[in-house]
């Protein structure tokens, strides 16, 4: 490994469908209201792919506007990871037709399945080809469709989730002062239950029985999700913080997957944590699984909130059940 090197992120984009559902159309479909929504989840709205849009199509798009903002061509990418649960199909990986889409030929391609932790999944994993001096331009992708896998006769889950895509470009640094600084990832199979899709594997092939029992759409044991996602949002947070001799006054910005205001809101508190310090836009685009961290990233920087210096933490939790998290140094 060279270990003068850092991965460092030169370049974000984000791409988000035009249609949108508001808590007002919600209230058109099931048994709720805006205020209802509102005050358990902080979601207003959510884009919603249309005919012709995909995880792919989506991805794509992110991708060519994290290129740009980073100052390369598709045609220099050494690998393209995607973090993903949705994808267009199961083989080839969606990361396959984002290359031939980009034109970025013969970078190495994958995607990752680690829910709503994937994109910070995905990070750590190409920090380290950059580390070790095998790769030097690392595109890092979040996309869903979870539209397209939500039961929307389920009133407690269908107002959460949202569609859309966001990227990064990594590219090797040997400033100290620029860089991922740290990464973790963990995972606890025994919660498998919390957040699955019943049907569509080798296990429950689709059929007819499985399409009339709704067995390919997302279950949710909501409570558990809930406790779960406190419970890590702190242990994550303490854990990137100690690790790079942080306190709340060095971070500049917490990006952390959006799941839930109540439950980011908690989770700071009981830690001290200034909310103000936390990124939140989940009230404009719900649960983006993940694509969440990377476009509320481009978010972020696009508005001025974060750039180069700033110390930004990024926090992810998910179905698996999965957590990760990164210290980043722009």
């Amino acid at each position: 490994m060279n270990s003068g090197l850092r991965a460092a992120i030169a370049g974000v984009g984000a791409y988000v469908p035009a249609k949108v559902l508001t808590n007002a159309d919600f209230e058109r479909m099931v048994d709720t209201s805006d205020e209802w929504i509102t005050k358990r989840t902080g979601i207003k709205e959510r884009h919603i792919a249309e005919e012709g849009e995909s995880t792919v199509s989506m991805a794509i798009e992110a991708s060519r506007r994290a290129c740009k903002n980073a100052g390369i061509e598709p045609g220099e990418l050494d690998m393209i990871a995607c973090a993903t649960i949705t994808p267009d199909t199961l083989c080839p990986s969606s990361a396959c037709y984002i290359q031939q889409g980009l034109g970025a030929p013969e970078a190495a391609v994958f995607d990752l399945s680690a829910a709503c932790s994937g994109f910070v999944y995905c990070l750590a994993i190409a920090r380290r080809f950059i580390e070790a001096g095998q790769f030097k331009n690392c595109l890092v992708i979040g996309a869903e469709t979870i539209s397209r896998f939500t039961d929307y006769e389920d009133r407690g889950s269908c107002i959460l989730f949202g569609d859309g895509a966001g990227a990064v470009v990594l590219k090797p640094t040997e400033d100290d002062a620029k860089g991922i600084r740290y990464t973790v990832m963990h995972a606890d199979g025994k919660g498998w239950d919390y957040i699955w899709i019943p049907a569509g594997g080798s296990k429950l092939p689709a059929s007819q029985q499985t399409v009339e029992q709704r067995l390919h759409y997302l279950k949710m044991r909501g409570r558990d999700v809930y406790k779960f996602a406190i419970e890590k949002m702190q242990w994550l947070l303490e854990d990137c913080m100690k690790a790079c001799d942080l306190t709340p006054d060095d971070v500049d910005l917490v990006v952390p997957h959006q799941v839930n205001i109540r439950i980011l809101k908690s989770a700071t508190e009981k830690l001290k944590f200034p909310m103000e310090k936390v990124y939140v836009n989940i009230d404009r685009y719900g649960n983006t699984s993940a694509a969440s961290i990377p476009i509320a990233l481009d978010e972020a920087v696009r508005s001025g909130r974060i750039g180069p210096g700033s110390t930004v933490l990024l926090i992810a939790f998910g179905a698996g059940l999965t957590w990760a998290g990164a210290v980043v140094k722009l």
